[in-house]
């Protein structure tokens, strides 16, 4: 998912900063005035110190659907960016929706820390969702889908065809779409029958022409078959000039009910779809097998309470009271709009192959580090690592070349004893799990610590697990209670008359797919001291090490917040001490509500804090007395920004962190995490480096107000287009490998 977006002119009302916040134009909640208190240690936290989290999601894919309106950017990649939109809000409702429902239904009203009751936050989310979605099928119907026409691409109804497409389309649904079809009545002897989460549907309406009785019947959209159906052949759309035209499944399944209703009178149709409680709920402590209680928890998945109900604008009334009746959905849980529902399926004509609406393809280079620009062997990555730390960064490094070099190599090396591996998300045709197979088949010890409870990737990873078991491969399933989500390799290699280990730690999943459009750090290190922490914190996960303590990592639950809250502490007191200071920190989330007090303590002590988030962010910058120097920024384009780095000034010796842990709860809380301090002071300068570039004014970017306002900072005042960060460290890799080739 590479997400973000532009706000048009209207969805903001900009101002002074006492104007009152635009969102009230928007059916959204007001946001009170500060009321400052001051507490004994002399620093303001006023009470309303939080934004929302969940509002904020909301306003992350927002920023994702403004991408989308955006004129400036190539064609089929805003059509992406409207099915990633599309995609990220289901998972919202599917998780972050239906955990509060189950919340309110429990009985559970405690507030968050924004101050709002689960009732509250569940009122505010239907209206801002009412209208985010409302304001996404208008970017469709009245922006993209007439731009798409005027490059020949078209997305059609049957009126629309020719005889002869409806010939050829016809056969096609006789041939390979009517046999799965299994039409479902609703009569006396037939319930309603159960809707899967996120399946398309059609309600019928039949006649029996004998009884004059009409009957309801619903008939699901395979999803084993492409959403768009490309008539005129699976090239035609890759020819500029040349018309390519689809037409959604469901219109082809309509058009042919005759077929599944023999000797019934079709009277309507209507597309609606269901979106249901897929969020795991897994006892660890009582299941004395987890494989198993996940396999069963992931069949009760698909029954779980529908949250959403979406139909199109035209349903006749009778038929959506039956649906939200029979459903059990609230009248604001039905989301109506026009057709065609469900736009994840955008993605069949954003995958087309025309070079002149999509960013210009890019090649990974590989690390000058591990380059071998005078040979056309693989460089030896074991040497190389050797010689120095190597700080990657993906996509501009090469996955490939790098990271999976290193455990290709490690596999074959018959000096490499003991291989260690964290594997959260993977490929389906993962060249790392082969490279773990290949090693226990060599007969070197592999250790592979599999996290089977990766949202909406369990089943992938119990398989994997499995694979990985038949194969010789130790697998374990880490601590009970907790997810494994660090990102960590460790190879054991006899060298001589000692064992020498070489890591890697990243903050990325081990996903060469992925790898290819998410932004990632990774440390290629054969540091003693980051060694022996690996061993520790490897041991600690598959064995029995509750007290392990390490020198060059902060590990959660136990080190990760109270690690960065005393480097913060340390910056504090630095400015007060009248040396340098600073804090610059990029994730995806800032929630954590004791990081994001530590922060606006340093804010108050004078020093300067800059936040780098993707998606959520519960911090109010700029308020004044509480967090007047701090600036949050927001970067959304091509890749999606994942990495998660820490910097701090430490009187003009910085320390920077990198690693796995959003400023998250369940990252601090409930996961295991790991975060590397780095040694090298030219990876040190890098970085800092670069988020001084991220944070450049002259940097495309959004920045959150006081409010929680998020604003699109992308042309100058003359409306030239600011720096694309991500653009610019493409061709810097570019530079970079020409002048190594000179």
């Amino acid at each position: 998912m590479a997400t973000e977006s532009a706000t048009p002119a209207a969805a903001y009302r900009l101002g002074s900063s006492e104007a009152v916040p635009a969102r009230a134009t928007q059916d959204r909640i007001d946001i009170p005035e500060f009321a400052p208190s001051l507490v004994p240690d002399g620093n303001f936290t006023p009470d309303d110190r939080f934004l929302d989290r969940e509002m904020s999601w909301l306003d992350f894919n927002a920023r994702v659907l403004e991408l989308a309106e955006d004129p400036d950017l190539y064609l089929l990649e805003r059509v992406n960016f409207l099915s990633i939109f599309a995609s990220n809000l289901d998972e919202f409702f599917m998780v972050r929706v239906a955990g509060l429902k189950r919340r309110i239904a429990t009985g559970i009203a405690v507030p968050s820390a924004a101050g709002t009751s689960p009732l509250e936050q569940l009122e505010q989310i239907m209206v801002e969702a009412h209208r985010l979605q409302s304001r996404h099928a208008r970017v469709f119907a009245e922006h993209i889908r007439p731009e798409l026409a005027y490059e020949h691409i078209h997305v059609v109804r049957w009126s629309e065809l020719t005889d002869q497409d409806r010939d050829s389309l016809t056969a096609m649904f006789k041939e390979k779409v009517f046999p799965i079809l299994t039409p479902l009545a609703v009569d006396p002897a037939h319930p309603f029958p159960y809707i899967s989460g996120l399946s398309l549907n059609l309600a019928v309406v039949v006649r029996n022409p004998v009884s004059e009785k009409e009957l309801f019947a619903r008939v699901k959209v395979p999803d084993q078959l492409p959403r768009l159906i490309s008539i005129d052949g699976p090239r035609a759309g890759s020819i500029p000039g040349r018309t390519a035209r689809f037409i959604p499944l469901e219109d082809i399944i309509a058009e042919h009910l005759d077929l599944l209703f023999q000797g019934m009178e079709i009277l309507e149709h209507h597309t609606f779809r269901v979106t249901r409680n897929e969020d795991l709920e897994v006892e660890e402590d009582d299941a004395e097998n987890l494989l198993q209680a996940l396999e069963k928890e992931l069949l009760r998945r698909r029954f779980g309470p529908p949250v959403r109900l979406e139909v199109t604008t035209d349903i006749n009334p009778s038929v959506r009271e039956l649906l939200v009746r029979e459903l059990g959905v609230e009248e604001s849980e039905v989301f109506a709009l026009p057709a065609p529902l469900d736009l994840r399926g955008l993605s069949v004509i954003s995958g087309i192959d025309r070079n002149d609406l999509h960013f210009p393809k890019q090649l990974a280079h590989t690390s000058r580090y591990l380059n071998e620009s005078e040979t056309s062997k693989a460089a030896n990555v074991f040497a190389a690592m050797r010689r120095r730390d190597i700080l990657l960064h993906h996509p501009y490094d090469s996955f490939s070349t790098s990271v999976q070099a290193f455990l290709e190599q490690a596999a074959a090396d018959p000096k490499v004893q003991a291989i260690k591996q964290t594997l959260y998300r993977t490929s389906g045709d993962s060249p790392i799990v082969d490279a773990l197979i290949d090693a226990a088949e060599a007969g070197k010890q592999v250790l592979a610590l599999v996290e089977i409870k990766a949202r909406f990737d369990e089943q992938a990873n119990i398989d994997w697990a499995r694979k990985l078991e038949q194969a010789g491969v130790h697998v374990v399933y880490g601590i009970v209670g907790l997810k494994t989500h660090c990102k960590l390799s460790l190879v054991v290699r006899q060298e001589g008359d000692r064992l020498r280990r070489y890591c890697h730690i990243g903050t990325g999943n081990y996903h060469p797919r992925t790898a290819r459009y998410y932004e990632d750090l990774g440390l290629l290190t054969s540091n003693d001291q980051i060694g022996e922490d690996l061993s520790k914190l490897f041991n600690q996960l598959s064995g029995y090490a509750p007290k392990s303590t390490f020198k060059r990592l902060l590990v959660a639950p136990r080190s990760v917040r109270s690690g960065l809250i005393d480097r913060i502490e340390a910056e504090i007191t630095n400015r007060r001490a009248g040396l340098p200071a600073r804090v610059v920190i990029k994730v995806n989330s800032m929630v954590d509500e004791a990081i994001i007090d530590a922060l606006y303590r340093a804010s108050q002590a004078d020093v300067q804090v800059d936040v780098i988030v993707r998606g959520i962010c519960a911090l109010r910058p700029g308020v004044p007395g509480l967090s007047d120097n701090i600036r949050v920024r927001s970067i959304l384009g091509r890749f999606l920004e994942h990495s998660r780095v820490f910097c701090f000034g430490n009187a003009g010796d910085p320390v920077v962190f990198i690693g796995s842990a959003d400023m998250m709860h369940r990252n601090l809380d409930r996961r295991v995490e790991a975060l590397v301090q780095l040694a090298s002071r030219e990876d040190i300068a890098e970085l800092m480096a670069l988020m001084n570039r991220y944070l450049d004014p002259g940097t495309a970017s959004w920045h959150l107000d006081s409010y929680g306002r998020w604003t699109r900072h992308h042309k100058d005042d003359a409306g030239n287009p600011l720096s694309d960060i991500q653009s610019w460290l493409l061709a810097s890799r570019d530079r970079q490998r020409s002048g190594t080739r000179r």
